[in-house]
């Protein structure tokens, strides 16, 4: 698949593939065009069983300094909604396999809110985040009021939704917004090392207990606990179960297929 705003490497490390934002000069501002890529870049990845992890990153500078406010600035109510735009971010939720954030320099607004939704955040030294869209006249708008709130707590996502400001990669670490914070030079080797971890694993349990934690965000703890349970009960369906568990009498090292 061709595409002009972002770069992808479906076989960057063993089972893992790469997404790189390629709009530098803009800081990797997210215009439709750009999203559009990643939207489809991604069902494409999801469908690829070669794949069992994705990391998504930007450059040194930015991950993403938001929205393309240009595209945006003189749309109405109508314009907005035949836009869509928001089938982006319902495709990154549906995607099945792991989503790891590599972020280095500015991940604000909608560059939040893209981090946010990814499943990890590894984060360099220089990282900032914020949801500054009060600041133009309006708010966020691709999750920022709903997921910040669930990673920080809702003072801290208060205090950065009303005032706009951003906080660095240290009170994001505390916020629990993140996974961990490495030096600007290894970022993105941290993240790779993390999805490697990841994809030496069961494919299809890593799945399973991936929906599982996010179902723990959208319903009660009974409706959750049910999910999960079922969810167990599926990974006996596998081939990697039975792997898995003889690998471990047998004290060797599993060799998972995700089957």
């Amino acid at each position: 698949m061709e595409t002009k705003f972002i770069i992808v490497e479906p076989a960057y490390a063993t089972h893992i593939a790469l997404i790189r934002l390629n709009r530098p000069n803009e800081l990797n501002a997210l215009n439709l065009e750009l999203m559009g890529e990643l939207r489809d870049s991604l069902k494409a990845l999801d469908s690829n069983d070669e794949v069992r992890v994705i990391i998504i990153t930007g450059n040194e500078r930015a991950f993403a300094a938001g929205a393309d406010i240009k595209q945006m600035a003189d749309k109405n109510v109508i314009d907005v909604l035949k836009i869509d735009q928001f089938s982006t971010w319902d495709q990154i939720k549906r995607t099945k396999k792991p989503i790891i954030a590599a972020v280095s320099g500015f991940a604000l607004g909608g560059g939040c809110e893209l981090a946010m939704t990814c499943d990890m955040i590894v984060a360099s030294e220089t990282a900032q985040f914020g949801q500054p869209e009060i600041k133009i006249g309006i708010m966020p708008g691709a999750g920022g009021t709903q997921r910040l709130p669930r990673a920080v707590g809702k003072a801290l996502a208060m205090e950065m939704v009303l005032t706009g400001n951003f906080i660095n990669a240290e009170r994001a670490l505390k916020a629990g917004l993140i996974n961990k914070i490495v030096p600007v030079e290894v970022y993105l080797k941290e993240a790779v090392k993390l999805a490697k971890d990841i994809a030496a694993l069961s494919p299809i349990s890593v799945q399973l207990a991936k929906e599982s934690v996010n179902k723990s965000y959208e319903q009660n703890l009974q409706e959750s606990l049910y999910f999960e349970r079922k969810n167990f009960y599926m990974c006996f369906a596998s081939e990697d179960q039975k792997e898995g568990m003889a690998a471990f009498v047998e004290k060797r090292k599993p060799e998972f297929k995700g089957k």
